[in-house]
């Protein structure tokens, strides 16, 4: 009875749970239901009211009726399709879910309809990045034509078309169908060609302006570049047809150009560009939409940043000296004067967007701190619309009679709203998504079904035939990637021999019927990918498949084919012939390749070994090298050689689907041949007939440069010296030109001879002075130069003494060959090849080795040769430098580089110091910023071999911590020819500096002369000395502390003649503090 009574009991209590559980859950959904409509009565007050019914766009501010904005649009949608899944929980919806959805695929495929108008503009940008070719960012907004031409707008911006990318794939994610036909893919195929190099394309970003000075330049953004890379992730392997796809509506991405927009990205960070040191555009990149990056140091780093410069009582500055919307901008103006920006400082308009920004911020971070901080801070600035909606103002600006006491006492004025009741869009948008977040109401798996938000490897694993972003990243994180390696030898005969030294090879027949592909010959299969006849889209432009790519393995109609990295391409240009850099190049392919992973699967990594590489005196270390992978490793990276056939199971398999919808005739594509011989020969290295290397001696040949055409061909006649016969086709190519006949050959197959001939005896100054005859180009040299520009570099191109060319922007491969060609051949004919080898070197070492060049604003290539020249001067080397394999060369550029970590050891004097130092112009940290505090006292300017850097308008125009001050004092120190001078004038300005910081009472009343100063230096030594030279060259010899002592004193002997004190110090020198 007992039992049956406790049972009894039991189960009232478990039922009255369950009612009350039901009871919560009505009326929790009541509830829910209840908020959904009021944001439902928001959505379609505020937003829906104002999208065009014909385009399905949104404008900017609600009273404006004509111009549809892009950026805009998609936020609006995005808020509109954040309603639509909030709604989705609830039963009976009363068909307000379907309309939101509809809504938002209105506004998508209307943003399309009109991108697709402008399809021959894709076709052009993918040749040439640049704004007349830019797809529009703005329409009209009910006819969706054009409406400002190219001329009156700046419409080049990627973050547009990357942020319209990544809510495309969201939406698809979550259901809605937006791409209906096989056109409409083909179009986006091509969007994300448009987007996939945003690493090197100069746009004008998400303010439209590009520079802060508004002066019409566009420049390199992160925050474009990190949404472009998000896109592509978001995009890769999509599906644009969702649930109901064919194998033919799969968007494809080159993994390599992600690989470049990462780097690039995550290098340039916490910066937004060389203009502007910080900008609030970076919050939607490193947080919702775009989750750029899951480095949490550079997240939390960027974050920091615009939180601590940028943010305000009213919102954020959008970055300093922000003239837009300001009191004192003229709006009739659209570019400004040079020097305006000074007088925004300071009074900048602030943004309650970014507050917004920050509540999402905080839902997706889960940081409850921040949302309350920022919903407080955005509470106080809502006001309410006639339907007692909540509407956020625009912007806040200091009012005209505010702007001198907002100067002197940052943030005490009240801020200003602009007239009229226009609602701004973007914020609307955002606000709805921030209370629906914060509201319980939707969840951020349903505002981000892709899961941008959490790295990579945490993401929902991707069934099916398409490469995904799924691999753990190996910084920092234990990891098991290994990277497979195919060993491929040419022939039998090469394996037979390989196989006497232990390795174990696999030749093109034996690993049938997998084939062996050139990269050159996928870059053929991508062409196919997008074309589109009826919009006139060719397919991805004929661009080098990169080290990430050549790793996967491919399905193609058919075939399974393993293509080999671009190293083992035989080339024009001559690096290629270099065994040892080779061999240097596997190493740091595989150590990229280890390090950059991110797809599910393992990379296979196909070595191929030729048998010129056998004859190369060189090839011994070859072995080595795969004698050392053999056992796993390869400098810290896990590597498992085997046979191809054992590795495709663990491999990153792509289908190249969209080839199975073409007519393509059979055998289109060439694999790679097997070298077939009769005798299988060689069974060990010392039965191999070995290159030899060349011994000649470098002879000049000017005096024969005026000589008869006639003359000149006798003299070739008469000679073995393959250098010498190399100018002297060089004089008659460059007097008859390449078709000129002797003996029934043109003159450029015998330069084509002599190229391949030096090639083999390994001559590398006739090959190199060949190379450039012959115009060669270093294969994919731009994403180098790019590589260098976004480590906030410049690089200059030229011989000593004539003019240089500066490149402070991407540029393509045919304008690097123009400049190449145009500026430095007529003086050095070997400088217009080597300084390209220079470039690809700093290239890759910046990328691996960034403190290599810290100090260094602008890599001068003629000058970095000169260092070069010198140090090999230092060590008497019998060589010139262009007799030096490229691997050498590479050797010795690391070499001058890291002078400082074996100056000291190998004790070189102070004068070989400063001169390598000097040609480097490399400078102490701080030290431009140092420039700046000196500029500060000195009202009349710094002087330097007679030019003058005036104190006006310089410290007016720019900031103390902007590139465009270092590059001006860069180049004022560039006016000294002697880098010895150059490195010392580095050290005087230092310690004027350092004793002005302690002297806070001193200025300088006459221009600081420099020159001056150090000869007025010099004197005093020779005086102290006793020595009868009486030039500045004394001081290049004595050590840094002897020299740092005379400067001083000249520094204070000038200041004691001219200065300007406070106190009256002429009789007391001593309270001028140094020490």
């Amino acid at each position: 009875m007992l039992a049956s009574n406790r049972v009894t009991r039991q189960n009232s209590v478990i039922e009255d749970n369950i009612n009350l559980e039901q009871f919560l859950k009505i009326s929790d959904y009541e509830d829910t239901v209840r908020q959904l409509d009021i944001y439902y009565g928001m959505v379609k007050r505020q937003l829906l009211r104002y999208q065009s019914p014909i385009t399905g766009l949104f404008p900017v501010l609600s009273t404006d009726t004509e111009v549809g904005s892009v950026r805009e649009s998609v936020y609006c949608a995005a808020a509109v399709w954040g309603l639509y899944q909030a709604y989705r929980r609830i039963d009976d919806d009363r068909g307000k879910s379907y309309e939101l959805g509809q809504s938002a695929v209105k506004c998508m495929r209307g943003i399309l309809e009109c991108w697709i108008r402008q399809s021959s503009r894709i076709e052009f940008f993918k040749k040439n990045q640049c704004n007349i070719h830019a797809l529009h960012v703005k329409f009209h907004l009910t006819k969706g034509d054009q409406i400002y031409s190219d001329a009156q707008y700046n419409h080049l911006q990627i973050d547009v078309v990357s942020v319209y990318l990544i809510f495309l794939v969201q939406m698809i994610s979550s259901g809605l169908q937006i791409i209906y036909t096989q056109d409409e893919v083909a179009f986006v195929q091509n969007l994300v060609y448009y987007v996939e190099r945003a690493y090197r394309t100069p746009d004008y970003g998400m303010w439209e302006r590009g520079s802060k000075y508004n002066d019409g330049t566009p420049e390199i953004h992160a925050s474009s570049i990190g949404l472009a890379k998000s896109a592509l992730e978001a995009i890769n392997g999509c599906n644009l047809f969702g649930e109901m796809g064919a194998s033919w509506s799969v968007v494809y991405v080159d993994i390599d150009a992600h690989n470049r927009n990462r780097s690039i990205f995550e290098t340039m960070l916490p910066r937004e560009s060389s203009s502007k040191a910080v900008d609030s555009a970076l919050l939607s990149t490193i947080s919702f939409p775009a989750f750029a990056s899951h480095e949490n140091v550079l997240y939390n780093e960027t974050k920091r940043n615009v939180v601590q410069k940028l943010k305000g009582k009213y919102g954020f500055k959008r970055f300093e000296r922000d003239g837009y919307k300001t009191v004192l901008e003229d709006s009739e103006e659209r570019y400004y004067e040079k020097g305006e920006i000074k007088e925004f400082d300071g009074i900048e308009c602030e943004w309650p967007l970014f507050y917004i920004f920050m509540i999402i911020d905080g839902v997706f971070k889960n940081l409850p701190d921040q949302i309350t901080e920022y919903q407080e801070l955005l509470k106080a600035l809502i006001v309410l619309d006639q339907h007692g909606d909540p509407k956020i103002p625009m912007y806040y600006y200091v009012s005209q009679d505010c702007i001198e006491q907002e100067r002197l006492d940052p943030g005490s004025t009240a801020k200003c709203t602009p007239a009229g009741d226009a609602l701004y869009l973007w914020n609307q948008a955002l606000f709805i998504l921030a209370q629906l977040l914060t509201g319980g109401l939707l969840h951020i798996n349903e505002l981000d079904p892709i899961r941008r938000y959490l790295p990579s490897y945490n993401r929902p694993r991707k069934g099916g035939r398409y490469s995904a972003f799924q691999a753990k990243p190996s910084v920092g994180t234990a990891t098991d990637l290994v990277v497979q390696i195919v060993l491929i030898a040419e022939s039998m005969r090469l394996q037979a021999m390989m196989a006497t030294y232990g390795i174990q090879t696999q030749t093109p027949h034996e690993v049938e019927p997998v084939q062996i592909w050139s990269s050159t010959q996928l870059v053929k299969v991508y062409e196919n990918l997008g074309v589109n006849e009826k919009l006139k889209l060719k397919g991805r432009p004929s661009r080098p498949v990169g080290s990430l790519g050549t790793s996967k393995i491919y399905r193609v109609c058919g075939m399974t084919v393993l293509c080999y990295p671009l190293i083992f391409e035989v080339s024009d240009f001559y690096l290629y012939r270099d065994m040892a850099l080779l061999i240097d190049d596997i190493k740091t392919e595989l150590q990229f390749v280890g390090k950059y992973w991110r797809l599910s699967g393992r990379p296979t990594v196909c070595l191929l070994i030729r048998e010129e590489h056998m004859r190369d005196p060189q090839f011994k270390k070859m072995l080595d090298l795969l004698a050392m992978l053999k056992k796993g490793y390869c400098d810290g990276i896990k590597v498992r050689i085997g046979r191809l056939q054992n590795l495709i199971s663990s491999s990153c398999v792509e289908h190249l689907d969209f080839m199975n919808t073409l007519d393509l005739p059979e055998h289109t594509f060439i694999q790679f041949k097997q070298v077939e011989h009769d005798y299988i020969g060689y069974q060990s290295l010392t039965d191999v007939p070995k290159t030899i290397d060349c011994e000649e001696v470098l002879q000049n040949c000017v005096q024969h440069r005026h000589k008869s055409t006639a003359d000149i061909i006798n003299i070739l006649k008469q000679t073995e010296n393959i250098y010498v016969s190399c100018q002297l086709y060089g004089f008659i190519l460059n007097r008859e030109g390449a078709s000129y006949r002797i003996n029934d050959i043109s003159v450029e197959e015998h330069i084509h001879k002599l190229y391949h001939l030096a090639g083999s005896r390994r001559h590398w100054a006739t090959v190199r002075y060949a190379s450039s005859l012959l115009h060669h180009n270093v294969d994919s040299i731009s994403p180098f130069i790019t590589a260098v520009l976004v480590h906030g570099k410049q690089l200059t191109v030229g011989v000593i003494g004539q003019k240089e060319t500066v490149f402070d922007k991407p540029l393509t491969p045919a304008e690097i060959q123009s400049v190449m060609y145009s500026t430095i051949q007529l003086y050095d004919v070997i400088q217009a090849v080597l300084q390209q080898e220079v470039i690809l070197y700093c290239g890759r070492l910046i990328s691996t080795d960034p403190d290599l060049f810290r100090g260094i604003l602008k890599i001068r290539v003629g000058w970095v040769l000169e260092a070069m020249k010198l140090y090999l001067k230092v060590k008497r080397s019998s060589k010139s430098l262009e007799e030096y394999s490229p691997y050498e060369v590479r050797q010795l550029l690391y070499k001058v580089l890291s002078i400082n970590e074996w100056a000291n050891k190998e004790k070189l004097t102070p004068l070989e110091r400063r001169k390598i130092e000097g040609c480097l112009c490399r400078v102490p940290r701080y030290f431009y910023n140092n420039v700046w505090d000196v500029m500060l006292r000195t009202p009349e300017g710094i002087k330097v071999m007679g030019n003058v850097i005036p104190q006006q308008p310089t410290i007016s125009n720019m900031t103390r911590s902007e590139i465009t001050f270092a590059l001006l004092v860069e180049q004022m120190l560039n006016y000294i020819q002697e880098p010895e001078y150059r490195q010392l004038v580095v050290e005087l300005l230092s310690i004027v500096s350092t004793i002005l910081a302690r002297n806070p009472e001193l200025m300088f009343q006459q221009p600081l002369d420099l020159k001056q100063l150090v000869e007025d230096a010099a004197f005093m030594y020779v005086k102290d000395q006793n020595l009868t030279e009486e030039s500045v060259c004394v001081l290049f010899k004595v050590s840094s502390m002897t020299s740092i002592g005379y400067l001083a004193r000249a520094v204070v002997n000038t200041v004691l003649k001219g200065a300007k004190l406070i106190d009256d110090i002429e009789n007391e020198s001593h309270t001028c503090k140094i020490s």
